[in-house]
Formats: C-alpha cells, sequence, structure tokens
C-alpha cells in the first residue's frame, strides 16, 4: 500500500504529547472517522510505533503503516468498523 497515496479523512497532531497521549487521541480521532476511512495521528512519541498497531489489533482497525517524517512520524490507520 503507498501510504503516500492515502488520503486521510481526518487528522490528529499529537506532535506535542509523550505516551499514551498520541493513542488516547488516536481513539478519540476514530469516532470522526466513517468506517473504510482513513485516520492518520501525527506523533514525536517512538512508544506510538508499538501502541499505535497493538490498539488496531485489539480494536479491529486496519493498521496500514507509518511514514517517518523529520521529528515525528505519520501513522495510519483505516477503520474497519
Amino acid at each position: 500500500m503507498d501510504l503516500n497515496a492515502l488520503k486521510p479523512d481526518k487528522v490528529v497532531d499529537a506532535r506535542s504529547l509523550a505516551c499514551p497521549g498520541p493513542l488516547l487521541e488516536a481513539k478519540k480521532g476514530i469516532s470522526g472517522v466513517a468506517a473504510g476511512g482513513v485516520l492518520e495521528i501525527l506523533s514525536g512519541d517512538k512508544g506510538s510505533r508499538e501502541d499505535i498497531p497493538a490498539w488496531c489489533d485489539k480494536s479491529g482497525h486496519e493498521y496500514a503503516g507509518l511514514i517517518e517524517r523529520e521529528g515525528y512520524d505519520s501513522h495510519f490507520v483505516i477503520r474497519r468498523k
């Protein structure tokens, strides 16, 4: 999947938050995305690299991957329910 081609339906900027802030913002943000839609989470916390995929596994959403940016990561989640 080409993550650069994904067009997020919603973007959550959690770059200023430490763990578990980005995960909590992702949980809140996914409610604003329709099933099949894409949520992009911006996170400067390296713990998000494990936390967000694990949350997707537990919640039934699809973790599409991440793009490493300068100083932060863009995580992409596809809402599945």
